[in-house]
């Protein structure tokens, strides 16, 4: 069958966890270009884009399958030389006439590493035919393990770092309805401090490895003893104020009489 791919790079989304919920359109490129780029921590430690990807993955001599170091560092000066190799040996498979795909977990546009290559790679290279192909993002994937709505009506929603600190992560809480805590794993016991000052406590909820087969979900925070989590874990809170608001008087009063019932 000929290939219907007309890019020349790609960043592909593998998902939060489960290989089952990659995107067909992610499977079908990343089978088809001749060169795939695959992240890692460091050059000891498994991928775990790989570990979610290769499920999918055909058996193929032809295809290129370069592991690249990605150290998990905020020190520009220890990125900048990982960024720089992995533009470069992109550019010159580009060069030889092969198209490239970039594996990153979760979704490339969300606080991804994939970010960095792309902005880099079109500064060099303008005319550079790309596509980004999107992926379930733990964003949704949380939420839905842990059977909990994320936002509806005229519910608003903040996205935070948090391994790049709680400093206004008071004001985040008290300014949103629902807010969720990306990467909390080594803050956990902070956010737990901060959130039973503003009496948020029991409306939030902590997962790690959503969808994986090490997922763990934890309903009440009281309930975390260590300090430190996993890398790719989440707190999730929700404030039961405004939700149900497209419901009728009756029903939402009966909504929000259940969430003091579970607070």
């Amino acid at each position: 069958m000929t290939s219907d791919l007309n890019q020349e790079f790609y960043g592909i989304g593998v998902g939060p966890g489960a290989s089952d919920l990659m995107t067909l359109r992610a499977v079908r490129i990343m089978n088809e270009v001749e060169v795939l780029i695959v992240p890692r921590p460091n050059p000891y430690a498994k991928s775990l884009a790989w570990r979610i990807a290769s499920p999918n993955l055909k058996p193929r001599e032809d295809q290129e399958r370069c592991f690249l170091t990605f150290p998990m560092s905020k020190d520009p000066e220890v990125l900048l030389p990982h960024w720089q190799h992995a533009v470069k040996l992109i550019t010159e498979r580009i060069a030889e006439g092969k198209r490239v795909a970039f594996l990153t977990q979760g979704d490339p546009v969300v606080y991804s590493t994939f970010i960095y290559i792309y902005e880099m790679l079109l500064a060099e290279r303008p005319t550079l035919r790309c596509e980004i192909v999107p992926a379930v993002t733990s964003l949704s994937a949380v939420p839905a393990a842990c059977g909990q709505p994320l936002v509806d009506g005229q519910q608003s929603l903040a996205v935070i770092p948090a391994t790049y600190g709680t400093e206004h992560l008071r004001s985040v809480l008290q300014s949103f309805d629902s807010i969720i805590l990306m990467k909390v794993g080594s803050v956990v016991s902070k956010v737990r401090t901060i959130l039973e000052e503003l009496g948020l406590l029991n409306h939030a909820y902590f997962c790690e490895r959503a969808t994986a087969a090490e997922q763990r979900i934890v309903r009440d925070l009281r309930d975390i003893r260590e300090d430190r989590c996993a890398y790719f874990s989440m707190i999730v809170v929700r404030k039961p104020d405004r939700s149900g608001i497209l419901k009728t008087d009756e029903n939402r009063g009966k909504t929000l009489e259940l969430a003091e019932l579970q607070s």
